[in-house]
């Protein structure tokens, strides 16, 4: 199962020193709020509390018919735009999307992420310049509202890890510049590793490989 080390490159979020402390993303997932809460003592004056426990950076361009819940951080040069939904707990880094209609939820962006048009990201960690097409969502519920169970399968689908979370909700952990296509699912626990691109209409579950090409289920290739 890919490690944090492994996903991302931390020099690339505020959340670095805390995300190094952990061995696997979704280790992290229950700390982002208090995370975000001790990093906005000390964000300094080029951000702005535009109302408690929300910060958001002087350069940011937050339109009018957004939403910004507490706690959250607002990085550089990044764009909210119309009826975006940020409920709470989400640490967005520099030169982001966030876009219209999308709601973030107890998440962490990595700086260039884009997240451009009705996206739903909850539970989630998005790497450097990784991108979800129009309509991607990650879903961070079982159907059965039982704890998430994480397993790596081989080629031949017999699983060679499993881990037990100990977490109903987890949503999806996309590697640094990863492209996710338009009305893609990423279902709860989903691992995506870097330089991956996913088709359009997919529904991604388990770990993809880095450097892949996700197509479906049974049609996963690595790039030249």
């Amino acid at each position: 199962m890919y490690k944090i080390s492994e996903l991302y490159d931390l020099d690339h979020t505020l959340a670095k020193e805390y995300l190094a402390k952990f061995e696997y993303p979704w280790q992290a997932l229950s700390g982002i709020k208090d995370l975000i809460l001790e990093l906005g003592k000390n964000l300094g004056e080029d951000y702005v509390e535009v109302k408690e426990h929300v910060w958001v950076h002087k350069s940011a361009n937050v339109f009018e018919s957004a939403y910004l819940g507490a706690p959250c951080i607002i990085g550089p040069e990044t764009e909210v735009r119309h009826c975006a939904f940020v409920r709470g707990s989400a640490l967005v880094g520099a030169n982001c999307v966030v876009g219209n209609s999308v709601e973030l939820k107890n998440c962490i962006l990595f700086d260039n992420v884009e997240t451009p048009h009705y996206n739903y990201v909850g539970d989630s960690i998005l790497g450097y310049h990784s991108h979800l097409g129009a309509g991607g969502i990650t879903s961070n519920l079982k159907s059965a509202r039982d704890n998430i169970i994480l397993r790596r399968k081989d080629e031949n689908y017999n699983v060679v890890e499993e881990f037990e979370t100990g977490l109903r909700k987890i949503g999806a952990f996309m590697g640094d510049y990863v492209e996710v296509g338009c009305n893609s699912v990423l279902c709860p626990g989903t691992i995506i590793g870097p330089h991956t691109n996913v088709y359009p209409l997919s529904r991604v579950r388990g770990q993809i490989a880095a450097n892949s090409i996700f197509k479906d289920d049974s049609h996963v290739t690595l790039k030249d």
